[in-house]
This record gives C-alpha cells, sequence and structure tokens, in this order.
C-alpha cells in the first residue's frame, strides 16, 4: 500500500545516528544521505528523514505513529533500547504486550529526535 514514510527532521546527522541505530536493531543498513535527506531501503519498502525543503523547522505531526514490524519482543526490546541510546526519548506506556479485540501485540513506543512518534511491534501468534 504504501511506497515510501518520511519524516522531517532538524538535524540530519542526528537523525541519522538515530534511525541508523534503531533501525539496524531490526537489521535494517545504515541510511544512504542524499542532499538533504536520508534513506533507508528494504525488500518491503522505504522509510526517509528530510530537512524540509521550504527552509522552515520541522514539525511533528500530531496524532501520527510510524510503526515498525518486527519478528520478536527481544527485537522490538532491543530497537527500543537502541533508539533511546541515541537520543530518542519514551513515549506511552512501557514496552509490554496489549490485548486488543482482534490480536495480541508486544508494542514499543518511543519519539526521535525531532518528536516523531515510532512504535515498533510484534504480532504475537
Amino acid at each position: 500500500m504504501f511506497s515510501h514514510i518520511m519524516v522531517g527532521i532538524n538535524d540530519l546527522e542526528k537523525a541519522k545516528a538515530f534511525y541508523d541505530a534503531a533501525l539496524g536493531a531490526l537489521g535494517v543498513k545504515p541510511g544512504v544521505v542524499d542532499r538533504h535527506r536520508v534513506f533507508w531501503r528494504t525488500p518491503t519498502g522505504t522509510f526517509a528523514a528530510t530537512l524540509p525543503i521550504n527552509g522552515e523547522p520541522a514539525t511533528v505531526a500530531n496524532g501520527a505513529t510510524i510503526g515498525f514490524a518486527c519478528t520478536s519482543s527481544e527485537q522490538a526490546d532491543a530497537w527500543h533500547a537502541a533508539g533511546l541510546a541515541n537520543g530518542g526519548t519514551n513515549c506511552e506506556d512501557p514496552p509490554g504486550v496489549r490485548e486488543g479485540p482482534t490480536a495480541k501485540l508486544y508494542l514499543a513506543y518511543l519519539r526521535d529526535p525531532d518528536g516523531n512518534k515510532l512504535c515498533a511491534l510484534y504480532r504475537i501468534p
């Protein structure tokens, strides 16, 4: 359904370090810088971070969350720890199991250095 997801950032080097670490915990190779943006590409999609082209500061989308698929709860925890160690901050409840009407999920939430809300999600079989 999606070709890519891109978030606005205010510091290219800081964002690259954060996402290289957090996405690296999910097995994603380091991002590639292209002028004012960074791309992380996988066979299932592309995630990107960009300095706004209009020169204005990047702002956070209120109510938005970007979710990254994980293969285990341990991988979600590694993602969370890598993000926190590289400038991310906790948000929502601590990482753990959430049960909904249709699924049991392991979720870990944090915000990147620019405040974008992120989630690592493992669907428990």
